[in-house]
């Protein structure tokens, strides 16, 4: 079994930039496909971001498409999520999940490994 540590969080203002990285223990980084999503207090749990087990293929939701950028580093086994053009409504506790099924999926039901998350505040 896996481990998942998010680091990178922090309070930022609209406009800035964050990347948040998640280290992954065991030898089997590699057999996980790998997705952040995020939450904020009262709602569901949110997809923000998901790349394959060699990264070749990725895929975000609408909402950070063309502001965010998921990707990841086998050889340290590593998922980063590039965040650039923070708003407010980005702010969340993000956390990185690892999913070993060959089928996709950006249903966090469908994630059998999570990190206990990281706070992003962005302020207006």
């Amino acid at each position: 079994q896996v481990q998942l540590v998010e680091s990178g969080g922090g309070l930022v203002q609209a406009g800035d930039s964050l990347r948040l990285s998640c280290a992954v223990s065991g030898r089997t980084f590699s057999s996980y496909a790998m997705a952040w999503f995020r939450q904020t207090p009262g709602k569901e749990r949110e997809f923000v971001a998901r790349t394959s087990r060699i990264g070749d293929s990725t895929y975000y939701a609408a909402s950070v498409k063309g502001r965010f950028t998921i990707a990841r580093d086998n050889a340290k086994n590593t998922v980063y999520l590039q965040m650039m053009s923070l708003k407010p409504e980005d702010t969340a506790v993000y956390y990185c999940a690892g999913d070993r099924s060959p089928v996709f999926s950006i249903a966090p039901s469908h994630y059998d490994t999570w990190g206990q998350g990281t706070q992003v505040t962005v302020s207006s």
